[in-house]
């Protein structure tokens, strides 16, 4: 997958308080979007009191009859409950809350003036026939339960009493699965589970104009609120990523059978860090997950979505909240809203604010790592949490100009080698590389005596 260059964005936040050590304030500078990683599944995850909303964008390459969708569902699904989403609304939410870097530039030790403290407003604010075509085949225990086309997609709802007999069936009607999957599929059948069962109808495929799958979204009610992992591993090359938006009414969302941890954030980086802030977030999440052995789950983001400090992209408008899923904005409703226009510039005011909290998961995990799909549970924490870096350039003076000064570039020359020391522990990059790259002097790392009788 290409890597995207940091950009700079236009707009400048000014701090609310200088003293707040939480202020999230500065230029942003670039982001870490979910590109940056080779074999990431996205999943956009909404969910309010047993109702739930999952969208999937997949990412598949290769040729498209050989695609295939398999989805483990707590009941059959109707039509109106499946839908095509846009692409959009996933690089959208990527870009909201993705890994960011912010720049400062400090000001001139020698003036003695207080800063202006003011700040700009960032809140705002299965071809119809097929249940037809493809007999119920008893004598396999699978059953078609239900059969639609939506978009480019055939699906049909399938009810299974034993996994081999599913894995034969899905074979033999043509879906591209692993051989084997049946070991993947028995505990969802043990749970009387239903299947949600993709392929792409390529004349459909084709009306489109679309070189890549739309998003498949479809709502559901049950008491579990989780995300099934296991299927997707049974073609595994290496260890997969899993990058999942999970949006609620309330409060932060972590995993409840594995441990969720943050990740390290909000530490000073050399400044030359600004034109490689994609190389160090990949660095340093693959450190992170080795460190933890592909088992733990990762917060890359919480915020409040109507708003953030400092802002990768405005934060999603209700009609693309709309879209993704949300369904208390105006009165909780059954079905999926359809995609709107394009929206993206536009911020969302104050009195528009929205009842949506959005925690992003990041998973690095494999067949044996992560045994059991993921389950969620609501926390009670609400303290806002960004992957943030931040950048700090030094004030361009001499140190001649005031005794403040001299002390100033003391100081500088302390915190630039604790961001040395800082990038060589988040991505296990050799320390004395770093030094050379950000130019610092090796005479200050000497003992003090090693010149005195010189």
């Amino acid at each position: 997958m290409p890597i995207h260059p940091s950009r700079l964005l236009g707009a400048v936040l000014l701090c609310l308080a200088a003293g707040q050590a939480n202020a999230f304030c500065g230029f942003y500078v670039g982001k870490a979007d979910a590109n940056l990683f080779n074999k990431a599944s996205q999943v956009i995850l909404v969910r309010s009191a047993g109702k739930t909303v999952i969208s999937m964008l997949n990412d598949y390459r290769g040729e498209l009859k050989e695609f295939a969708l398999v989805v483990p569902v707590p009941q059959v699904l109707q039509r109106g409950q499946i839908h095509i989403g846009d692409k959009r609304m996933f690089e959208r939410i990527d870009a909201y809350s993705a890994p960011r870097l912010a720049e400062y530039y400090e000001d001139n030790p020698c003036a003695r003036r207080e800063l202006e403290l003011r700040r700009f407003d960032m809140a705002k604010a299965a071809a119809p026939s097929l249940g037809e075509a493809v007999p119920r085949q008893r004598s396999l225990g699978v059953t078609v339960e239900a059969a639609y086309t939506v978009g480019e997609y055939d699906i049909v709802i399938l009810s299974a009493k034993e996994s081999d007999g599913l894995e034969t069936w899905l074979l033999r009607n043509g879906y591209r699965i692993p051989r084997g999957a049946s070991a993947a599929l028995k505990p969802y059948i043990r749970q009387d589970m239903k299947f949600f069962v993709a392929k792409v109808n390529l004349k459909e495929q084709a009306r489109t104009g679309l070189s890549t799958l739309r998003p498949l979204q479809f709502a559901f009610e049950s008491e579990k609120f989780m995300l099934p992992l296991r299927l997707g591993m049974i073609n595994a090359d290496g260890p997969q990523d899993l990058i999942a938006y999970v949006l609620t009414r309330s409060a932060r969302v972590e995993a409840s059978n594995y441990r969720t941890v943050k990740l390290p954030a909000n530490m000073d980086l050399p400044v030359h860090i600004r034109a490689e802030f994609t190389d160090f977030y990949k660095a340093l999440f693959e450190r992170e997950a080795r460190k933890a052995g592909h088992g733990v789950v990762f917060t890359e983001y919480f915020w409040d979505m109507s708003w953030c400090d400092p802002c990768a992209a405005d934060p999603l408008t209700p009609e693309e909240l709309k879209a993704a899923g949300v369904f208390w904005l105006d009165g909780e409703t059954d079905a999926i809203g359809t995609s709107p226009e394009p929206t993206a510039t536009r911020r969302t005011s104050a009195a528009e604010a929205q009842p949506v909290m959005l925690t992003r998961l990041h998973v690095r995990y494999t067949p044996q790592t992560f045994p059991e799909d993921l389950m969620f549970q609501e926390t009670a924490d609400r303290a806002n949490f960004q992957t943030r870096y931040v950048l700090r350039h030094a004030w361009s003076g001499s140190a001649d100009e005031c005794p403040e000064a001299k002390l100033y570039f003391a100081g500088v020359a302390r915190r630039q080698e604790k961001e040395a020391a800082t990038l060589a522990a988040l991505t296990g990059w050799d320390v004395e590389a770093i030094r050379a790259r950000m130019h610092l002097s090796r005479a200050a790392k000497k003992p003090w005596w090693e010149a005195l009788w010189q």
